[in-house]
């Protein structure tokens, strides 16, 4: 990859790019610019908080629904949750930029499309994840009071819904900051917000104004992060779960009014009435000319290649770096930087390389991975943090400097929990991979974008189905893989105990 990036550099796109880096201490402060990115900022966190609300709403129906422990208490037929599973992979594996590209050539320009092409994608992720996470409850308890006598109503809210909660916790706000990411995504190919502002000054080689925006991006999402650190703290939820729950419940309920005001006070209309555009099916004979013409062998092998190498960079730089600088104050400067690369949607800093140099597979899986690298390294550090300095502390008093020690007293207790949650990522990465082939002209991304240019229905109905495939396959690899580490750790501590 490295060989692949030096080979296509060009030294005048290197000033260029330089001159990115350089305006970061010197952004615009001009009060049009301001006004403007205050702006797009509010809209995006608007339409993230809106979409992000109804997909947490609706995943949780679905989670509990799709869930074999729950449908196991109220005695519905396995066959049920295992067809919803089923179904829900569709919306799943389809990112919310397709959504959002196929809602806009239907209906056209609309801000609901954005709120719909995050919500739609994202309530499938959160109800596999939400089922998952309930079907890891611990069954005996749940076989325990059941043979009490007790009724349906009772199993469910004294011991099923109460350890839903700090799920909830967990990954529902973790998903508040990816709808921020999707909406600023999608502002980036048009639908408004902070992404359609950045897209505009780096495209016209305004920088100080690209870093005016960015500033503002990153403290908007840095008190976010707090925010939701601080809405996860256990101590708020171990005493009165019911008064928790209650709280967060208004508390969604509260900001999703307030955005929709907001939005509705900035000119965006979210119930304005949009234009369906007739959509005519392809025909058999257009589908098979598609499906003849298209290279399909070289796509699916860019889109895989693209994917492993973009899932490999992402796994292996943040222990390396966090390894690199293990004293504290280094790991926050590494921190800090991450808030921006997860911020950055991955067609703009793939824009950004290719100011300097030539576009490659690398140069897309390059700006993939920068993003999904700053997520698991977030993740990795949370984790770290966390842990104990037991082991830790012991390696040091044997003498060993700072790296050894935290490799060996840090990173090897999370080392499986880190791999099995890369693992995940690299599912993410797959859905993402079409994206940054729209802007890096490579694979089914780079396709997709040229056939919904040309109207060309048939092979974007093609490369949708193709697409699903592939990521749902991925999927499977990566559930296996993920289930064959969690075993092997098992069975370790089993032979260690």
């Amino acid at each position: 990859m490295v060989i692949q990036l030096l080979h296509g550099l060009h030294i005048g796109g290197l000033n260029t790019l330089s001159n990115f880096f350089l305006s970061a201490f010197q952004p615009s402060l001009e009060k049009s610019v301001l006004i403007s990115s205050w702006h797009g900022i509010q809209v995006t966190f608007g339409i993230g908080l809106i979409s992000w609300s109804i997909s947490l709403s609706i995943g949780l129906i679905l989670g509990i629904a799709t869930s074999y422990t729950f449908n196991s208490i109220v005695e519905i037929p396995e066959i049920i949750p295992t067809s919803l599973r089923r179904i829900l992979t569709i919306p799943r594996a389809t990112h919310e930029l397709i959504w959002g590209l196929l809602l806009l050539q239907i209906f056209g320009l609309a801000p609901w499309i954005a709120i719909l092409a995050i919500a739609v994608p994202y309530s499938s992720l959160m109800a596999r994840v939400f089922s998952e996470q309930i079907d890891k409850i611990n069954s005996k308890t749940l076989t325990a009071i059941n043979q009490t006598g007790c009724s349906k109503f009772s199993i469910l809210s004294t011991a099923l819904f109460p350890k839903i909660i700090p799920i909830i916790g967990t990954y529902g706000f973790y998903r508040l900051e990816c709808a921020i990411r999707g909406a600023t995504l999608l502002g980036v190919f048009g639908l408004g917000g902070i992404g359609t502002e950045l897209q505009l000054s780096i495209m016209s080689l305004q920088f100080n104004e690209v870093w005016s925006s960015m500033w503002m991006l990153v403290i908007a999402i840095f008190l976010l992060e707090k925010t939701c650190r601080w809405l996860q703290n256990p101590e708020l939820y171990v005493r009165n779960i019911g008064m928790y729950s209650i709280g967060i419940s208004l508390l969604i309920i509260l900001s999703s009014a307030i955005s929709l005001i907001c939005l509705d006070k900035l000119g965006v209309e979210i119930f304005s009435a949009s234009r369906y555009h007739s959509f005519n099916f392809p025909s058999i004979i257009h589908l098979k000319s598609a499906l003849i013409n298209l290279p399909w062998f070289k796509l699916i092998i860019e889109t895989i290649s693209l994917t492993l190498i973009a899932s490999l960079v992402a796994t292996g730089v943040p222990p390396l770096l966090l390894m690199l600088g293990p004293s504290k104050i280094a790991q926050s400067l590494i921190s800090f930087i991450w808030i921006f690369f997860r911020i950055i949607p991955p067609p703009l800093t793939s824009m950004l390389l290719l100011l300097s140099t030539t576009p490659t597979i690398s140069v897309a899986a390059l700006a993939l991975a920068i993003q999904n690298m700053a997520v698991l390294g977030r993740l990795l550090k949370d984790r770290i943090d966390q842990s104990d300095d037991r082991y830790l502390n012991s390696i040091k008093a044997t003498g060993a400097n700072d790296h050894i020690s935290w490799f060996y007293g840090k990173l090897s207790s999370e080392s499986t929990n880190y791999l099995t949650y890369a693992l995940y990522r690299s599912d993410v990465i797959l859905r993402e991979s079409i994206v940054v082939g729209m802007a890096g002209g490579t694979g089914l991304g780079w396709q997709l974008k040229e056939s919904i240019s040309s109207f060309a229905w048939e092979e974007v109905m093609l490369i949708t189905i193709v697409f699903i495939i592939i990521t749902l396959i991925g999927e499977t690899v990566s559930e296996r893989l993920q289930k064959r580490l969690l075993y092997d750790e098992h069975k370790e501590m089993h032979l260690i105990s």
